[in-house]
């Protein structure tokens, strides 16, 4: 039976939980996160209702108190706010997508035997991918205190720790997060493999998506998702002053 995908805010939301900032803080018009390190999408801050110049001090003072240069995540419907930064002198950094897919259309034929596993708490050699991925602790600690079922995953390509993943499950949502593959293991299926086994742990959860953001400029990952058949159904930016 098919479903109605959905929105990109459901996605959004499960994005904040499965993936979370160390701590939040309502700051006027703001939602300021602290992301302790862990990478643009737990420390940018967004808008509560619709600002004006008057507030953007508020936020850039909230964030710099936090060790942080200032940043801003612009979602759909944020046009006025990406304007107002736009003539503060902040560019647009990280443009990203939003892919999802089904979980029925991606068990519809299993990955191939032991080539992925779902794995939690993380093994070593998890942790040894992440970090040739560029995943430090700081980005393995937002893992840790996602309050949500989750697990991690581990692909086994040509006998050999192959990529990872994680995956947080929100409502009928399983977000992927913090996929890499090993440079040496791409082009071999690995990607989708890894998918196809957070899928498979997803249906096991009750789940009826998988979904995952990623940099628009990543021009590996995008065709594969449009080419297994996920669905674009959003994007967002960030912005933030040049140093």
């Amino acid at each position: 039976m098919k479903h109605t995908l959905p929105s990109v805010d459901q996605i959004i939301e499960a994005c904040e939980v499965t993936w979370p900032p160390a701590k939040t803080e309502r700051v006027g018009a703001w939602v300021i996160r602290d992301g302790a390190g862990g990478g643009k999408r737990v420390s940018a801050a967004t808008e509560s209702w619709p600002t004006t110049e008057a507030d953007l001090p508020v936020a850039e003072k909230a964030m710099r108190e936090l060790g942080m240069d200032p940043l801003f995540q612009i979602r759909h419907g944020d046009e006025h706010l990406d304007d107002m930064l736009e003539k503060h002198g902040y560019h647009i950094v990280d443009p990203v997508n939003f892919w999802v897919i089904e979980v029925e259309e991606l068990t519809r034929t299993a990955p191939p035997p032991v080539s992925a596993f779902s794995i939690w708490p993380r093994l070593k050699i998890m942790n040894e991918l992440w970090e040739a991925g560029g995943v430090g602790e700081e980005r393995r600690a937002v893992m840790d205190r996602a309050d949500c079922p989750k697990t991690g995953l581990l692909a086994r390509t040509d006998d050999a720790p192959a990529g990872v993943g994680f995956v947080g499950l929100h409502g009928d949502i399983a977000m992927v997060h913090a996929l890499h593959v090993d440079k040496n293991m791409r082009r071999m299926g690995t990607g989708l493999n890894l998918l196809k086994q957070a899928a498979v742990w997803a249906k096991s959860k009750g789940a009826k998506y998988v979904a995952l953001i990623v940099t628009q400029g990543n021009h590996a990952a995008n065709p594969l998702y449009a080419n297994i058949g996920m669905h674009l159904i959003g994007h967002y930016h960030y912005r933030t002053k040049p140093q």
